[in-house]
């Protein structure tokens, strides 16, 4: 599992006893064809992609740097990312999103 200058983290092929402990088929699902889409993460996303290939660049940089993840992949987005998904597959993902920590005084 690694993370990058964009603070995604890509943990790539989990066990099948991490997803079950996940209950990810549980996860509402998503998906999107080919294409570029800016995309502004108001929540941090957990998300495990069933197929799919995307390149994620962070938004108003000229930096060629970027993160890959697809298929088999379980991916972790920080909250407050700005960022343009170039997806060069189609992508078909489970997802959800983590409340904010602001959320949780209210207990």
């Amino acid at each position: 599992m690694g993370e990058n200058s964009l603070g995604i983290v890509v943990e790539g092929n989990p066990s099948e006893s991490k997803l079950s402990e996940l209950n990810i088929k549980c996860w509402p699902k998503w998906g999107c064809s080919p294409g570029r889409y800016q995309l502004k993460f108001d929540a941090e996303e957990t998300c495990y992609l069933l197929r799919g290939k995307v390149r994620v660049y962070p938004k108003g940089t000229s930096t060629t740097e970027c993160v890959e993840f697809g298929a088999g992949d379980l991916v972790i987005i920080p909250e407050g990312l700005s960022c343009i998904w170039d997806v060069s597959v189609a992508v078909d993902k489970h997802y959800k999103f983590d409340p904010s920590s602001d959320d949780d005084d209210d207990q």
